[in-house]
């Protein structure tokens, strides 16, 4: 890699971190086009290399939430469990489900509950996600990890949207909440893509240089942020990746 390759690098890690600790996902959304347009990366390396650096990156968002009492450990043991096994599902059925057409229901789910966030979160019977029952808290884990797996995205794009959305959870602790869950599991992906040699070490090394950083910053921002403002904003930014997702598979399914 040359001066310029590196410098690159750790600009899209900064930004992704960033991203990352003000939205409460691992960062892959933001790491993965970057490599691609700005690096030439191939796709499968693309995809790839980022896992290893959402690991740090998440931790450290998630850390610095915790610091300030924003993280629910056992709502994210709950998550954990059972995304690691939705994940591993997710990668294996990679090449037998439709994927366009689970990308237009996940658009669709995305895109409901960031409007739920914007409106300020459904309160329920269920109490806060921190006393809410297993089997809910665990169908979110599945489902995260399953869309992880699957599609090789940030399982906090589902986790933050029905934890804040749906369950109604503070949006600091579900941002808190969500990192601390992904930096668990992005580990499984990430050990598998080492493994088939997907993973280009240079170029994770100098995204992490950056990311980690990135997302104490965006932790920072976030967690300075009033509730209101923090809920138009992630909301807002969901919803868009919700559009965006939904407009890309119409179009490959108009192309088809």
């Amino acid at each position: 890699m040359s001066f310029a390759d590196v410098a690159i690098a750790v600009a899209i890690g900064l930004g992704s971190g960033i991203l990352a600790g003000v939205f409460g996902v691992g960062g892959g959304i933001v790491m993965t086009p970057g490599l691609q347009v700005f690096l030439g990366v191939p796709a499968v390396v693309a995809l790839a290399t980022p896992l290893p650096a959402i690991f740090p990156t998440a931790l450290a968002g998630a850390l610095a939430y915790r610091r300030r009492g924003e993280a629910d450990t056992r709502a994210a043991a709950l998550l954990i469990v059972p995304g690691l096994f939705g994940a591993a599902i997710g990668a294996w059925l990679t090449d037998l489900v439709d994927t366009t057409l689970l990308l237009l229901l996940t658009a669709v789910l995305l895109g409901s509950q960031a409007i739920a966030i914007v409106r300020g979160g459904r309160r329920t019977a269920r109490g806060t996600p921190g006393e809410a029952a297993a089997p809910i808290l665990a169908s979110i884990g599945a489902a995260a990890g399953f869309v992880s797996g699957l599609l090789g995205i940030g399982g906090g794009i589902v986790i933050v949207p029905l934890l804040a959305g749906w369950l109604g959870m503070p949006l600091k602790r579900a941002l808190g909440t969500s990192l601390l869950a992904i930096s668990v599991l992005v580990i499984p992906g990430a050990i598998v893509h080492a493994a088939l040699g997907h993973i280009d070490l240079g170029i994770c090394l100098a995204l992490a240089a950056g990311a980690v950083p990135g997302a104490r910053i965006g932790a920072a921002l976030a967690l300075g942020a009033r509730e209101r403002t923090l809920r138009l904003v992630v909301g807002s930014g969901l919803l868009a990746v919700a559009i965006a997702y939904a407009i890309d598979q119409l179009a490959t399914l108009r192309a088809h």
